[in-house]
């Protein structure tokens, strides 16, 4: 072709495909699945990732510890490792500790050290600071992520685990041998990274405690929510928008008492115009959300899913800037960036419908199920 008859790509020629995937299934009889199913639903979605970055959460992996605080952690050497192990039998009990198993594939390269731990606070130091132990150990796990240069928790909650690695989710989960786990529910991400460069630590799902996020998107409000959220107490050493999401989740929930339809009307709240045609009672309670939240509300593009101990919560922005479906089969819920992921989990899934902006779909396990 003559370079003056060439012309630009038209409209459906390229392909742009909102970067990231994300995908989760739930049991709400709380039956255990394998990670075979999870790691099937991110294949057909990859070309949303560009191989920088994948991971899984699990909930209910690890129930012969279920009452202990499973830590997950990257090193970068022997000696930070020591050095962090120091540290950790200084303020908790080790009731384990090993290597997190995996395969070695092409695929996935240049990996940290990456073990596991399953602890309890030590009583005396716990009484002599007179918190929690949920805040014990988030507390720890700040410390840790600040202050220990070349050690990362990445997963700290109870009977659950975060795995993610640089590579396309598929690779990673094959990494981590998600097979030999069995969970009432997971949740996974391929990242498409935009402002920040693709490393173990900086793939999805980012977790604090048994709060876990996947997202796709990009947060213009990242600023103003990472100042107000660092007021109290939280690090955003990774200057990404997914971990400022996972904190002001822990906030609003563990911190201020909100349930999940509040928290999902502060960090997507209606517009005000949207509000004023509430009935009475609830246009007060969500008045009342925007004016005491204001910066949390989270502003541009995005899709997330909110993983927790016994649920699921998965959440547009409230203009649905980014795509999301669920759907249903038997005792089980799907959620995904693409239907194509849903039905490479369940292909006869069911009741596939798309939430509106704004629209949080919230999955329960049954009481006493897990």
């Amino acid at each position: 072709m003559n370079p003056s008859e060439q012309r630009a790509p038209r409209e459906g020629e390229v392909r742009i495909p909102s970067g990231c995937a994300i995908a989760a299934v739930i049991s709400k009889s709380g039956e255990r699945m394998s990670g075979e199913g999870i790691i099937k639903a991110m294949r057909p979605m990859r070309e949303r990732s560009n191989g920088l970055g994948g991971g899984f959460a699990g909930y209910g992996i690890y129930p012969e510890y279920r009452d202990f605080f499973a830590l997950h952690i990257f090193y970068d050497s022997d000696a930070v490792r020591t050095e962090c192990e120091t540290y950790l039998r200084s303020a908790l009990e080790i009731v384990r500790s090993e290597t997190i198993p995996t395969r070695k594939l092409p695929a996935i390269t240049d990996e940290p050290l990456i073990r596991r731990y399953f602890v309890t606070p030590l009583r005396s130091v716990l009484a002599s600071m007179q918190v929690d132990e949920n805040e014990f150990v988030a507390r720890v796990v700040m410390r840790i992520n600040t202050r220990f240069d070349g050690a990362y928790v990445f997963s700290s909650g109870k009977n659950m685990g975060v795995f993610k690695a640089v590579g396309y989710p598929e690779d990673v989960g094959e990494f981590y041998r998600l097979e030999e786990y069995g969970a009432y529910s997971w949740t996974a991400h391929g990242r498409y990274p935009t402002n920040t460069p693709g490393w173990w630590g900086g793939a999805h799902p980012f977790a604090l405690l048994d709060r876990t996020v996947v997202h796709n998107g990009e947060i213009s409000s990242y600023d103003a929510n990472r100042r107000f959220i660092e007021m109290f107490g939280y690090r955003c050493t990774l200057q990404t928008d997914t971990e400022v999401i996972t904190y002001i989740a822990d906030y609003l929930i563990r911190k201020q008492g909100l349930t999940l339809t509040e928290t999902a009307s502060v960090i997507a709240a209606p517009f005000w115009s949207t509000i004023a045609r509430k009935p009475e009672s609830e246009r007060r309670e969500l008045e009342y959300l925007r004016a005491v939240f204001p910066s949390l509300l989270i502003t541009g593009p995005f899709s997330i899913i909110l993983g927790f101990t016994g649920g699921l919560m998965a959440l547009n922005d409230r203009l649905k800037l980014r795509s999301m479906v669920t759907g249903e089969k038997g005792d089980r819920v799907y959620i995904a960036s693409e239907e194509a992921a849903i039905r490479a989990m369940e292909p006869d899934a069911e009741n596939i419908y798309a939430p509106t902006g704004g629209e949080a779909v919230i999955v329960k396990v049954r009481e006493g199920a897990f």
